[in-house]
């Protein structure tokens, strides 16, 4: 498994990477992905809502078990 070398990872499995227009996406890595394996629900924050670094802003739920998804950095949704 390879790691991008333009995304910055946190402990908790996410990733953070800055696009051209200085917005900043943010995913789970494939490791996460692999070890939550099928995928039933997620809930994710709503555009506008603002986060700390390291404040839980979702769920994903999974048949195996339920993850907290943790902002790697302070901001506010522009888009989920």
């Amino acid at each position: 498994m390879s790691s991008p070398t333009e995304l910055r990872y946190t402990k908790d499995h996410e990733w953070a990477r800055v696009e051209s227009d200085g917005v900043i996406t943010i995913g789970i890595t494939d490791h996460a992905q692999d070890a939550l394996g099928d995928v039933v629900y997620v809930e994710l924050p709503e555009e506008g809502e603002t986060f700390d670094a390291e404040e839980k802003f979702g769920v994903v739920e999974s048949v195996k078990t339920v993850s907290d998804l943790f902002a790697p950095i302070a901001g506010t949704i522009v888009a989920v």
